[in-house]
């Protein structure tokens, strides 16, 4: 794969810095550890679902930043020794991992659950009503011309 170096553009342009940063992420290879649907459940509603089995509600962390969402799961130490079982083999990843999503303008994060080893976050498109575009009517100043004396013969 071929990766472009975009420090030039960096130098030599002003106010392009965010366009820059999202196509670096977009060329980023990392792993796909842990797998995510992004689903749009309405016209400005959203639903980011990632596999997250094996974490706790107090094991992962959701923050929204600007237009960055980070989802963060980070295990308890060691579980080896819980409830006094040995793990013989482990086939369910527990390592920690970090998500980042860039949030268009105006999408904000409306709720988080975590059900059946998902973890679903809720997104909401809120456009303020400044931003919507209106209808602007359109009045007819038409005049109307009275021709004076202009009265039919009888």
């Amino acid at each position: 794969m071929r990766t472009f170096d975009l420090a030039p553009f960096y130098r030599s342009t002003v106010g392009f810095d965010r366009l820059f940063s999202l196509l670096d992420q977009a060329a980023d290879t990392s792993t796909g550890y842990p797998p995510y649907n992004i689903e749009r459940t309405g016209e400005n509603d959203y639903r980011i679902s990632v596999a997250v089995s094996g974490f706790s509600p107090a094991e992962i962390s959701i923050v929204s930043k600007e237009n960055t969402l980070s989802i963060k799961g980070e295990k308890s130490a060691n579980e080896n020794g819980k409830d006094g079982n040995e793990v013989l083999y482990r086939g369910i990843a527990s390592r920690a991992f970090e998500r980042q999503f860039q949030l268009a303008d105006y999408v904000q994060v409306k709720s988080a659950s975590l059900e059946n080893g998902l973890l679903h976050v809720d997104l909401v498109r809120e456009i303020p009503e400044a931003k919507k575009p209106r209808v602007i009517p359109i009045s007819s100043s038409v005049q109307k011309n009275v021709i004076e004396n202009q009265v039919a013969a009888a």
